[in-house]
């Protein structure tokens, strides 16, 4: 049994959570429910819940501020947020779970299964990319937060020099030689890396424009990284790249 506590401000949204939770997540048990940071603050102080719920936007603040309050919250955070395509967009950089509102049920029961895994997971950098995109929508993040199966590890977006598929799993090969395998699929990054200069030259390759030292055109044609890496290029790709290598000269 997971212990839960919502912070939300919205009667019928508190209605609504409470009873997906019922009915879909029957292994969480409610322990408490605040309607603004006040009472959030007074009720973490009291009770240590598995799983913490919170709304965004508040009356007397954000979830920001409660968790600026308790930096070392041992709970899984989900945001529950009716947030709109930046925050969507922040959540996704920071690996952060979050639910929309109205909640999907299939959702909500896999944000409950990920917190059964990575309890005590998210860190406070994690967060810090999340507010830093939330706050800045128009700006491109930095960083990017990327879960291994132990950890949340923040990685500067520019220090990743390719990035390869392995199954429904992504190594993450950064300029300092360190390696990353992260437990998301490839296609997760890729829309998202794609204004930072980020192209998929094959199924299994995404790589970072500015980390190209080369084409090389024997051999079918393939890319050496500025490491000494060499990446495939598929047939289809190639005329992408070619035409960016056109632009960039």
């Amino acid at each position: 049994m997971l212990t839960a506590i919502i912070v939300e401000d919205m009667p019928q949204a508190i209605k609504l959570l409470r009873a997906d939770l019922a009915e879909h997540c029957p292994d969480v048990k409610i322990i408490g429910i605040a309607e603004s940071i006040v009472q959030g603050a007074k009720l973490l102080n009291q009770k240590q819940p598995d799983i913490l719920f919170l709304d965004i936007l508040l009356g007397d603040g954000t979830g920001f501020d409660l968790l600026e309050i308790f930096p070392d919250i041992a709970a899984q955070v989900i945001f529950v947020t009716a947030s709109d395509e930046f925050a969507v967009r922040a959540f996704r950089f920071a690996a952060v779970d979050y639910l929309l509102k109205p909640v999907e049920p299939e959702l909500l029961k896999t944000a409950v299964q990920r917190a059964k895994e990575q309890l005590s997971l998210i860190n406070k950098e994690s967060l810090d990319v999340l507010k830093e995109t939330i706050r800045h929508p128009n700006s491109l993040p930095k960083r990017l937060s990327l879960h291994t199966q132990d950890k949340i590890i923040v990685v500067e977006i520019e220090q990743i020099i390719r990035c390869e598929s392995e199954d429904n799993n992504t190594w993450f090969f950064l300029e300092s030689g360190q390696k990353i395998f992260v437990t998301r699929t490839l296609k997760q990054f890729d829309k998202l890396l794609e204004k930072h200069l980020f192209m998929r030259t094959h199924q299994s390759h995404l790589v970072n424009l500015k980390h190209i030292q080369e084409f090389v055109k024997r051999e079918g044609g393939y890319l050496r990284m500025k490491n000494g890496d060499h990446v495939s290029v598929s047939v289809r790709k190639r005329q992408d790249l070619m035409r960016w290598f056109e632009e960039k000269g």
